[in-house]
């Protein structure tokens, strides 16, 4: 008589099976770029798995706006760039309080706009534009129903288009923003450095860059980082007005924790994970997996999904909020006009399908889809430096990253089923 399995042996093997024949695949092609990175390139492979975080942490959110849809019967929000397009809005008023006459009407305290004061308020701005055009935007695909990707799609191009429009007749007064021929509408990138440029990435701060004392002892037992020295002129701030306001500009040289991006995506993540569970999320997933019984029970589905697109859009604005801070500048006009389709592939690629997803498939799709496109483009562009070929194939770096991109893209959207299969 055969012995049977041991229950974790049962588990372990469940679990193996269950996260997918296609993110086995992901991470083993990872483990070998890594390899090849460290045996026949230069690469620093602690600055190259910091990197990887950073890009986990600052696409986390954007990716997270795409659950709830998902989960109500919307499918995937292509409109998502309807809801970066309001943060950016957020980000670039917040900017404008700056100046001394914001939009030419009154005169503000420039420390509103810079620090965390400065992110703040760029999402108390943000949020509540992102709720009315994701309530339009719900309504709209209600009554498309069975459309409601293609429909996305042409808003998310719509809303792009015309705040190409916008950017151009905006009256800031900021020179921070003001395209300088013409004295009129907002550049079409923006710096943030002197904002809050990493504020998250960099956070906690340490006590020498003008942190509190719990702040300070969170910096020394979470900085995995290695930092070069600060910059002169980079020194300490001198008031608790510019402490609060005040970013420090640091470098790293090696391996790095973004300790605060992370918290805050995963944060998020928990919370959308307990909202899940609570009355309106179960009814939520109720109204996306079986309409006709949720509409037995008394839920409202139309309402369900509408509000599904709204928290959709306004995860869509704090995401590109995010980013920003992440990247060090705002990029405007036709600059997210595909942003959609990267954040949709890792979704997919972490075991969603049209009609099921979760937190978990957020956080795995997340990180193997950046981890991909941030670890094989810098040893693919070493190899290329290093071969006798260099100058013929000098953009075959460039060539590489659409390939992996959309490659992934177009593999992750023609899944119609995630998990085992």
């Amino acid at each position: 008589m055969s012995e049977s399995k041991s229950p974790i042996v049962e588990k372990i093997r469940e679990g193996v099976i269950g996260f997918g024949m296609a993110r086995w695949i992901i991470v083993a092609f990872l483990f070998i770029i890594w390899i090849v990175a460290a045996l026949w390139t230069d690469e620093n492979l602690g600055k190259m798995f910091g990197d990887c975080l950073v890009r986990t942490g600052m696409n986390g959110v954007l990716v997270l706006a795409l659950l709830l849809p998902v989960r109500a019967g919307n499918g995937l929000n292509f409109g998502l760039p309807l809801g970066i397009v309001c943060g950016l809005i957020g980000g670039i008023i917040g900017m404008e309080f700056a100046a001394e006459e914001p939009f030419g009407i009154f005169a503000t305290s420039e420390f509103l706009s810079r620090g965390w004061s400065g992110f703040i308020f760029a999402h108390v701005v943000a949020l509540p534009l992102a709720a009315l055009c994701g309530l339009a935007l719900g309504w709209l695909v209600e009554r498309v129903r069975g459309q409601e990707m293609m429909v996305g799609i042409y808003v998310g191009f719509g809303a792009i288009a015309g705040m190409c429009v916008i950017w151009l007749v905006i009256p800031v007064k900021s020179q921070e923003l003001v395209l300088p021929i013409g004295g009129h509408g907002v550049r079409q990138t923006v710096l943030i450095d002197d904002y809050y440029t990493r504020i998250l990435d960099h956070w906690p701060r340490s006590a020498e860059e003008g942190a509190s004392a719990p702040e300070a002892l969170l910096h020394r037992v979470f900085d995995f980082g290695t930092m070069e020295p600060v910059e002169a002129g980079n020194a300490k701030p001198r008031t608790r007005a510019e402490a609060r306001s005040w970013v420090p500009h640091r470098k790293y040289t090696g391996f790095f924790v973004p300790v605060g991006v992370l918290l805050y995506w995963l944060g998020m993540c928990g919370l959308l994970a307990l909202f899940l569970r609570t009355r309106i999320g179960v009814a939520m997933t109720a109204a996306g997996s079986n309409p006709d019984f949720a509409r037995s029970i008394g839920i409202h589905v139309p309402r369900m999904r509408i509000a599904s697109m709204v928290a959709s859009t306004m995860l869509g604005a704090v995401g590109i909020l995010v980013y920003s801070q992440s990247y060090g500048f705002y990029q405007l006009y036709k600059a997210p006009l595909w942003m959609a389709f990267p954040t949709v592939a890792a979704l997919l690629l972490g075991g969603a399908s049209l009609k099921k997803a979760s937190v978990f498939h957020v956080i795995i799709g997340t990180l193997l889809f950046q981890s991909l496109l941030t670890t094989s483009l810098p040893v693919v562009n070493t190899l290329v430096k290093d071969s006798a070929y260099a100058s013929s194939l000098s953009n075959l770096p460039e060539i590489a990253r659409l390939i992996i991109q959309n490659g992934v893209i177009l593999y992750a959207l023609s899944r119609v089923t995630g998990g085992r299969k």
